[in-house]
């Protein structure tokens, strides 16, 4: 994996985390009679938590991959067979 490549997928870690933080801070705040009931907030903060999981352990897998690469001494552009 490039350093580029490992620089996107982070990029993404981050801004699933934020996207989905956002997300139950805002259905969390929401007070509006008839439209997030239980049921709707309860769906969405289990995907919200899912989707948080993978985005850490996407993040998790990353940072092994590079610490890897940097033990072996690969160059910044080498891609692993």
């Amino acid at each position: 994996m490039t350093r580029r490549q490992a620089l996107l997928l982070r990029a993404f870690c981050v801004w699933t985390v934020y996207v989905f933080l956002t997300l139950i801070y805002n259905i969390s705040r929401d007070h509006a009679k008839g439209q997030t009931g239980f049921g709707f907030k309860a769906v969405h903060f289990v995907l919200a938590a899912i989707s948080i999981t993978l985005a850490v352990s996407a993040w998790r897998v990353v940072t092994a991959v590079a610490g890897r690469r940097a033990v072996r001494g690969d160059k910044a552009g080498a891609v692993e067979r």
